[in-house]
């Protein structure tokens, strides 16, 4: 394991380790902004291949057509964000014989790796055909609820984690010692926390949803993060920026677009919001959402 200053951090120097110029990586959208300004920086290019609502499950056939003669590595996210789905076994599976068959390195961010609620929670390492292949990365910061103290890490094999470090010596070369003890602290006493955190969330998911009953939004399954989809195709045919603007600033709610997240949006009105928020601050928002 290696220490990141967070997981954004671990991701950049995950692919500064392995994409080589012209090298192709597969994305799949919609997806976290920070993975295709580090692809371009490497001199890689994206192939994103679109998960589309309400379920948001991956087409195994359609991602495995995608591979060509330059495809170096394919990044996941599950739990993920935005759309809260959690992969079953048979997506790990899918994705082990796609990485084997095709010699594919997989960055797997797993960064929400303990918030998951029905599912059972799984990752790359739980199969050693794609562990043997796979930089994992997760972060300490969502799980002990400190994001702001940035300190992430990445596991990986022996050979993959000398070629991370390589980059990692001059990124950052080290996280603070103070968040380091305090994690050190938390593991070894307090290691409940970690257990406790998919009830945790869950209780607040369900708080926010059932609050929501009484609106025009549809929400969509949340199986992970702290995060929830919801359709307002019912209250607007506004696109989602214009929607999430008129959200915040008329309603004094906020929420993001699902569109940023892709490089082409699908035809939905589709928003998410989040609810790592106080039980009150969840009822306030859902109030509030209820009158449009």
């Amino acid at each position: 394991m290696t220490l990141a200053s967070g997981a954004t951090e671990a991701l950049f120097v995950a692919i500064q380790a392995i994409v080589r110029a012209g090298d192709e990586v597969i994305l799949l959208d919609p997806a976290y902004d920070s993975y295709e300004p580090a692809i371009k920086l490497a001199g890689g290019h994206c192939k994103r291949i679109a998960l589309l609502p309400p379920h948001y499950k991956p087409d195994w056939q359609q991602i495995a057509d995608a591979v060509s003669s330059k495809t170096r590595l394919i990044m996941v996210n599950s739990p993920h964000n935005p759309t809260a789905t959690v992969f079953a076994d048979s997506d790990w599976r899918a994705l082990e014989a796609l990485a084997e068959k095709h010699n594919l390195y997989v960055i797997s961010d797993e960064v929400y790796e303990h918030i998951v609620f029905e599912r059972e929670r799984l990752g790359a390492n739980a199969y050693p055909a794609l562990a043997e292949r796979s930089f994992v990365i997760s972060s300490f910061g969502k799980t002990f609820h400190a994001t702001g103290w940035k300190l992430g890490y990445c596991i990986a094999p022996a050979d993959l984690s000398a070629e991370f470090r390589k980059v990692h010596q001059f990124v950052t070369f080290t996280s603070f010692t103070l968040a380091q003890y305090a994690v050190a602290d938390m593991l070894n006493h307090h290691s409940d926390e970690v257990h406790a955190l998919g009830n945790f969330y869950r209780e607040k998911r369900d708080c926010f949803i059932n609050a929501m009953q009484a609106s025009r939004f549809h929400m969509l399954d949340s199986g992970g993060t702290y995060f929830a989809l919801a359709d307002y195709s019912a209250i607007s045919d506004a696109d989602d920026l214009s929607f999430c603007k008129t959200l915040t600033r008329e309603h004094g709610v906020a929420a993001i677009p699902l569109s940023v997240f892709y490089e082409t949006p699908p035809d939905s009105r589709i928003v998410r919001f989040c609810f790592a928020k106080r039980e009150q601050t969840l009822l306030d928002a859902a109030s509030k959402l209820s009158i449009l």
